[in-house]
């Protein structure tokens, strides 16, 4: 008697047709199709290419030509090495270099004591949900919305005009000899610009303390209501600590918006009689009069490595947060 063949318990199934089964294994398997690739590639592509050429080479460049004492005239047979010099005469020789750094860091005072001060002050008035308060909250951001350089025009030409300008005409002083040159005197022309950026960037400041305000737990207010805590305490001591995130990115933005403060100082005397800054002084040194381009570049290079430590401490910050 012939006994039937033995089969496996555990039979090989089949290989699926085309060999999909054994690429799947091998970890050859995509579900991109060829197009996918194409899209995803010019999705990536693009951008990457747009950085490199408009961001990463004129950084690069101007890296470069700040050892050189290149005008810009000419080709590149005509640029000189000349090493350290440029940033040895702008730190030793250029006159409105150190002004224009103490204006920097008058700038950033001014916002971080008053300016950021203000703008949460106003989110916490605005949180309580006040009668009109989506009328408030479009008013205090309208400014926002503008670019710093119709700001300049606004505050320069309609309300710090010496004879037509409203403050001027506010304080009835529109009469030749009593005027209040406001965008003419060196001592006060940089704070009559920082209370102009100031309507600004209270609003943008107002934002964002608001938004932060919303994501709070009422939980926790409750909880120190409970406990006895009055309102002022509880912000202080219970909320201002949760929205830690909100005020690291509110400190950042801050740094960077006074060092790279330009449009509004340029529109209204192009960074000059008492407006000083280094964003200025990279512009009226490349594209001025004078032509210094090497000049110029060294003023950027140090711009941007002053610019840099507040972005490498946020992201440090940031990158600590999510690994814990």
């Amino acid at each position: 008697m012939t006994l039937p063949p033995t089969t496996s318990a555990n039979p090989t199934p089949p290989a699926p047709a085309g060999g999909v089964g054994t690429s799947a294994r091998r970890g050859h398997f995509s579900v991109l199709t060829a197009s996918d690739r194409i899209t995803l590639g010019l999705m990536v592509g693009i951008p990457t290419f747009l950085v490199v050429l408009f961001v990463l080479l004129p950084t690069v460049a101007s890296v470069a030509l700040s050892f050189t004492d290149w005008n810009g005239i000419g080709g590149l047979e005509d640029i000189n090495f000349v090493g350290f010099k440029n940033y040895s005469d702008l730190f030793f020789l250029y006159p409105p270099f150190w002004p224009a750094v103490l204006h920097n860091i008058t700038w950033l005072v001014f916002f971080l004591v008053i300016a950021t001060p203000l703008g949460m002050f106003l989110a916490v008035l605005l949180d309580k949900n006040i009668r009109g308060t989506r009328f408030y909250q479009s008013a205090l951001y309208l400014p926002v919305v503008l670019s710093l350089a119709l700001i300049g025009f606004i505050w320069g030409q309609l309300m710090y005009a010496s004879e037509e300008g409203l403050i001027n005409n506010l304080l009835g002083k529109t009469e030749p000899g009593n005027t209040i040159y406001w965008m003419g005197d060196p001592s006060i022309n940089l704070w009559a610009v920082l209370v102009a950026a100031s309507w600004r960037h209270v609003g943008y400041v107002m934002v964002l303390y608001l938004a932060g305000l919303k994501s709070v737990d009422p939980a926790l207010r409750e909880a120190a209501a409970i406990d006895g805590a009055s309102e002022r305490q509880t912000f202080f001591r219970v909320v201002f600590p949760v929205m830690r995130p909100i005020n690291i990115v509110i400190l950042v933005i801050t740094v960077i918006e006074s060092l790279r403060a330009f449009d509004i100082a340029f529109i209204i005397n192009k960074g000059l009689n008492g407006l000083e800054l280094l964003s200025t002084l990279v512009t009226n040194n490349i594209v001025g009069e004078t032509s210094r381009l090497g000049f110029g570049s060294a003023i950027a290079v140090v711009l941007l490595v002053v610019s840099v430590g507040p972005i490498i401490f946020y992201l440090v910050r940031a990158l600590r947060e999510e690994n814990r």
